[in-house]
């Protein structure tokens, strides 16, 4: 492979690792036209996409698929062979199998794949969402595709949005040591504040203790007083008792 193609297929993988968590071994998701393709033009797809990508690669189909394929027959028989021979990775469609466009679509959703496909339309719907990765056969050759222009915007905006906020803080910085800006202080948490007593003076007194307005020396001076009254005696019953 010649340097000048290494170096754009390189440059391509670093911008998905960068900005879409692409890793190795890079999984390759292949459909039934790739395939014919590669078949038609009597290459290896093994083979190619190892040597193209020059690191760890992981070739992966689904069983949507190989489904597809088989029912397409005759003219994808050869296809249908070779598509088989790839790691059939679980997609969810199993036992209600749906077409391979669409199960593609769904594998990208959640997960990072390079998508191997001659589909255009395919490719087309794709190329709008962010983050997807392509690979294609130009004649012999594998091609993976520089990064459409919903992924480069994608990745624009979020650089903007981190700048804003870095160029935000910085500015705030500045403030503070300036003394423009007032330093944040920790916030006090507030006391639970219990049921206050009552004014002494909003509250009336009770009648009882108004009629009743006594001292303790009065009280012991009018017993005192009770215990030494002398009980005076009728003069006939005293004189009954002297004639006793």
């Amino acid at each position: 492979m010649k340097i000048s193609r290494f170096k754009k297929s390189h440059k391509t993988l670093v911008f998905f690792a960068t900005n879409f968590d692409y890793r190795e071994p890079y999984q390759v998701l292949i459909d039934a036209t790739f395939c014919q393709a590669a078949l038609q033009q009597k290459i290896g797809i093994d083979e190619q996409i190892k040597k193209y990508f020059q690191c760890g690669v992981k070739l992966l189909t689904t069983q949507c698929v190989i489904l597809e394929a088989e029912s397409l027959g005759a003219p994808l028989t050869g296809a249908t062979s070779i598509v088989k021979r790839f790691h059939v990775h679980k997609c969810g469609h199993e036992g209600k199998p749906v077409p391979a466009s669409e199960c593609i679509k769904s594998m990208t959703k959640d997960n990072r794949y390079v998508v191997a496909s001659q589909d255009r339309l395919l490719q087309e719907s794709l190329r709008k969402i962010p983050g997807r990765c392509l690979l294609y056969l130009h004649k012999a050759t594998p091609v993976l595709e520089a990064p459409s222009k919903a992924s480069k915007k994608w990745v624009l905006r979020r650089a903007k949005n981190l700048m804003l906020g870095k160029q935000v803080e910085k500015i705030d910085y500045m403030k503070e040591k300036q003394g423009l800006k007032p330093a944040e202080t920790a916030v006090k948490p507030k006391k639970h504040k219990g049921p206050k007593n009552p004014n002494p003076l909003s509250c009336k007194k009770s009648k009882k203790d108004k009629a009743k307005p006594q001292l303790k020396g009065v009280e012991q001076t009018a017993i005192t007083k009770a215990k030494r009254k002398r009980v005076k005696i009728p003069a006939h019953v005293k004189a009954a008792l002297g004639k006793d």
